[in-house]
């Protein structure tokens, strides 16, 4: 008798509507990332004065700047600290964000009760406001990005989920696992973290949006990427300054952000409906009860 194999969580939400356009934006940065650590089409800090200002076309197909650098070949360079910054400020925040909420909700109550109360306390403050304090004191640089983001959604990842942990901590099949002579590190790998991986995907997803936005704000002032680094919010700050003589060379820049952060979003929503058993469940039957139409 053969088994069939279930599809993986990425092959699911490929069939959900809303990330399939995610999983190509995603897919389409990371390898833009890739090639552009081997070939550009320019050297990005090429300064040729006597091409300043072309528009898109043969060689140039995205124009050039004020100093003659190729705009396409600066976006594929920046796309290299996109990925850095949005993987990192996801690593650090899903390392942070579980532990506090495994301590917050599977720990003894005097434990859980001082986590919840320094959750609360870490949250409070704007993770833009911490992260232009950590660069006025240790210099803007890319880490200080990924740590200050991290940190501020690692803390709001620990909220969200140390509640629904508590919740699948008690429901009937987890206390049924435990009564068997599960381990708590067993009960939290086999039952806890996949009813909880839902929440902790939207979650995170939306951190590394919002890293990939903090990274362009800070960079566009100043407390970001050093000038050195390629940066989509560093060129959009170079650019804005010449609005009025080539309006159109700040589009390429800022569509870039505004396409990355709403792929990842959709990608969340997404894996997060895949994940989902239940969500699955429900957009089964819809469709079981569509009238059908007969002409």
């Amino acid at each position: 008798m053969s088994t069939q194999r279930r599809p993986t969580l990425l092959a699911r939400s490929w069939h959900v509507s809303t990330s399939r356009f995610g999983l190509i934006v995603v897919a389409v940065i990371l390898v833009t990332a890739l090639v552009s650590l081997l070939w550009t089409p320019f050297n990005p800090q090429q300064v040729e004065i006597s091409d300043r200002w072309m528009p898109p076309g043969w060689p140039h197909l995205l124009g050039t700047d004020a100093s003659g650098r190729d705009i396409l070949s600066l976006l594929m360079a920046g796309a290299r600290t996109t990925v850095l910054v949005a993987v990192g400020a996801g690593a650090v925040a899903t390392v942070l964000g579980m532990t506090l909420a495994a301590l917050g909700a599977l720990t003894p109550r005097g434990i859980r009760e001082s986590v919840a109360v320094l959750v609360d306390i870490l949250i409070a403050f704007p993770v833009l406001i911490i992260a232009m304090m950590i660069a006025a004191v240790w210099g803007g640089s890319l880490w200080v990005v990924i740590w200050s983001v991290g940190i501020g959604f690692g803390v709001n990842i620990a909220r969200v989920t140390r509640p629904e942990l508590r919740r699948v901590l008690h429901s009937d099949f987890v206390l049924a696992a435990r009564a068997v002579g599960l381990t708590p590190v067993q009960n939290l790998w086999r039952h806890l973290t996949p009813n909880v991986a839902p929440v902790f995907i939207v979650q995170l997803s939306w951190g590394m949006a919002v890293a990939v936005l903090a990274e362009a704000g800070l960079s566009y002032l100043g407390f970001g990427a050093p000038v050195t680094e390629p940066s989509w919010g560093l060129l959009l700050a170079e650019l804005q300054s010449y609005l009025t003589v080539y309006p159109l060379a700040v589009l390429w820049p800022g569509l870039a952000i505004t396409i990355t952060v709403l792929g990842l979003n959709l990608l969340g929503d997404g894996l997060r409906e895949a994940s989902d058993p239940t969500l699955a469940h429900r957009r089964g039957v819809a469709r079981a009860h569509v009238p059908e139409v007969v002409a």
